[in-house]
């Protein structure tokens, strides 16, 4: 199979202006750091070859599509444009700016109302835990900036609010450094693991749209073994 024949996901990335999302996108679909990142008007995107269940007798090569959404509050009403379809979401958000944190729910309930949103306005679409309850679509949370907290807080990060509440895994890193996504790293490796589900989701689930949650999922696992180059 050539490489234009592959079969392929789209993950959203979003997150408000000036977290550094174009800055990740571009570390993970080159592998080098981004050193004039300029904003993101709209939506751009970038493309890797992920290979699922790389080693095993299952793997097999997609693309990934990265979709950089905008955050700028001025194109809020035309983002719902680039929201279908989505197999994965990424939240991105500086670590040295709470409120970016914060609005992760807003980005979050942004998403997954799509189908709703020009009915409300993006303040009101914030997240609802019990709404989207059956939504199972894969989450990652990415925590930007981290070169710049003092070595105190940087070992002492603890799991964001949003990970924990939607069982998501979280990746804190600094974008500008190759080194914190670069291959056998424990970045590296979940976001690897991550590609993996929104594939598996998307391409490999049994039957019909009963997918586990990812409560379930966490549990099954844990069975069976004994989060300038900042802008937007």
């Amino acid at each position: 199979m050539s490489s234009t024949d592959l079969e392929k996901v789209r993950i959203l990335v979003v997150g408000d202006s000036g977290v550094g999302k174009s800055a990740f996108v571009h570390l993970v679909a080159h592998g080098r750091a981004m050193h004039n990142a300029s904003w993101t008007i709209g939506a751009s995107v970038e493309v890797k070859v992920h290979e699922y269940k790389e080693g095993t007798p299952s793997q097999k090569s997609y693309f990934v599509e990265l979709w950089d959404i905008g955050g700028s509050i001025n194109h809020a009403n035309s983002r719902q444009l680039y929201y279908n379809p989505v197999h994965g979401i990424i939240l991105v958000h500086d670590l040295t700016n709470r409120k970016s944190h914060t609005n992760l729910r807003k980005w979050l309930g942004e998403v997954l109302n799509r189908d709703g949103y020009n009915d409300r306005k993006p303040s009101t679409c914030d997240y609802d835990a019990e709404q989207f309850a059956g939504n199972h679509t894969p989450l990652l949370v990415i925590g930007t900036k981290m070169d710049q907290l003092d070595s105190h807080r940087q070992t002492s990060l603890q799991m964001s609010q949003i990970a924990e509440e939607c069982l998501a895994d979280e990746i804190n890193l600094d974008c500008r450094t190759d080194a914190h996504l670069a291959p056998g790293t424990t970045n590296a490796v979940k976001l690897s693991r991550y590609f993996d589900k929104v594939i598996e989701r998307r391409f490999h689930s049994q039957g019909s749209s009963q997918i586990p949650s990812p409560k379930s999922e966490r549990r099954r696992i844990s069975l069976q073994q004994p989060k300038s180059d900042h802008t937007d």
